[in-house]
């Protein structure tokens, strides 16, 4: 009951996972993301704790595709799982388990990796990927894998209606860049992408009053303008 991205930009070293769904808050339990280290998803009948784990496992040295047999090898209940890797090499890697939900498909391309299951039909994830791939590279990494997933929607999406969608992008900091999530709406992706179109432009504003609070520019809020 999930598609999704896990993506890299080569150009910034910045990581994002798109992930989309019928089930509500699907951001919370399946994207993952670390800054210079990777980004991942956990999906089909979730176990958020892969997530996490597989960063480490890439935090230690270990490739996506090294992570990703070392994942196979000390997962619970493994055939109920689907899990994306990408590795700051921009290397991909995934698994779908035999007990995958529904019809179900994945797909490694350049700088990213797309899987889904309980899918309107297998060619879901190549589609994802076919639209990453046609984007031009210096286009913003969140607006990338923004299209690509709505690409997938128009391919055929799931099965059913999604209901959730969220975004993670994580660049040199350890906090996300963004973090933007759609819990319950009849088009969360049509909603995600407004939400980037509203963040994008004051995006690195915010890392900059962390940073150096002096020199941040002005909120545009009434008493701040």
């Amino acid at each position: 009951m999930t598609f999704s991205v896990v993506a890299h930009c080569p150009l910034t070293g910045q990581f994002a996972v798109a992930v989309a769904s019928s089930s509500p808050s699907v951001a919370s339990r399946c994207a993952h993301a670390r800054p210079g280290i990777g980004a991942v998803t956990t999906q089909n009948i979730t176990d958020p704790r892969l997530g996490p784990a597989a960063l480490d496992l890439m935090d230690m040295g270990l490739t996506a595709t090294e992570a990703c047999v070392e994942l196979q090898q000390n997962a619970t209940h493994l055939q109920y799982r689907q899990f994306t890797l990408i590795d700051k090499a921009g290397v991909g890697a995934c698994f779908t388990g035999s007990q995958a939900l529904g019809v179900h498909g994945q797909k490694v391309g350049r700088n990213i990796v797309s899987a889904g299951n309980l899918l309107a039909n297998p060619g879901v994830p190549a589609a994802i990927v076919a639209a990453f791939e046609a984007a031009p590279e210096t286009e913003e990494l969140g607006a990338r894998v923004i299209a690509a997933m709505q690409a997938g929607l128009s391919g055929g999406g799931e099965a059913g209606p999604i209901k959730s969608a969220g975004l993670i992008l994580v660049h040199d900091q350890d906090w996300p860049l963004a973090d933007l999530r759609v819990d319950w709406d009849d088009a969360p992706l049509q909603r995600l992408a407004e939400l980037w179109a509203v963040w994008r432009p004051q995006m690195h504003d915010y890392v900059i009053r962390a940073l150096h609070p002096f020199a941040a520019p002005a909120y545009g809020v009434p008493g701040n303008e």
